[in-house]
């Protein structure tokens, strides 16, 4: 049985500010649940149509019209859980970092913490104008691999200053990535989908890439900046 209190908790986690201000996260379902409770991540409660034989009294078995109601989704699958945010790591300079400037989309996002994962990309340095990796909407893209990357939010041009490695920045007029030579080690900066790369970031950019258009008529504007990532971290791995 939901309580009131339980609702208004559960409606108030879409905004950030009640995210961090109750210290939690909205997770849904199974599959992504499951991938959750199995990492160090800690389960705050559970609501659920069917067992998922943990901890009783994090668990309340609800209806399906209860589920509805609280879900931040048009078709709600079987549960929903909140999460406790975890404390901030340090952030590991040692291999390739993937870095944010004002990426707003929440999709995006998810699929950028996907692919990181996919690469085997443990850091991600997001700027503070990012959309929140704790966004139901992020969340639910991620499929779980929110758990598998290291998610930071800094002031970007002063954590890009303090570091003594090459930055690499994606650009419409940058070098062909496939004839470019590359680190193995750097920061690939992806930049806001309408404007890309900032002028504050631009001026750290040690080496500018582009995707190179092949198409007949070069009449694409741009990509999306999720699948702008994928190409480079593609061609960055396969070297």
């Amino acid at each position: 049985m939901l309580s009131k209190s339980q609702i208004k908790l559960i409606a108030s986690l879409k905004q950030k500010k009640y995210r961090q201000q109750h210290g939690l996260f909205v997770v849904e379902g199974v599959k992504t649940i499951t991938e959750l409770l199995s990492s160090n991540l800690e389960l705050h409660a559970l609501f659920t149509t069917q067992s998922f034989n943990i901890n009783a009294k994090l668990e309340t078995i609800i209806s399906a019209s209860d589920l509805k109601r609280i879900s931040f989704l048009k078709n709600p699958n079987m549960a929903l859980a909140l999460f406790k945010i975890p404390q901030p790591i340090t952030l590991n300079y040692d291999g390739l970092i993937v870095a944010l400037d004002d990426v707003r989309d929440p999709g995006n996002l998810g699929t950028i913490i996907r692919l990181c994962d996919w690469f085997g990309i443990t850091e991600l340095l997001c700027s503070q104008e990012t959309v929140d990796c704790f966004n139901p909407k992020v969340v639910q893209a991620t499929m779980g691999s929110i758990t598998r990357v290291n998610i930071h939010y800094a002031d970007l041009k002063e954590t890009l200053s303090e570091m003594d490695l090459p930055v690499l920045g994606a650009f419409m007029e940058g070098d062909n990535v496939y004839q470019s030579q590359l680190p193995e080690k750097g920061v690939l900066v992806m930049g806001n989908e309408a404007n890309g790369i900032s002028k504050r970031i631009e001026q750290l950019v040690t080496n500018k890439i582009s995707i190179p258009r092949f198409g007949d008529l070069q009449a694409t504007e741009s990509l999306n900046v999720a699948t702008a990532t994928a190409i480079l971290l593609s061609e960055l791995k396969r070297r």
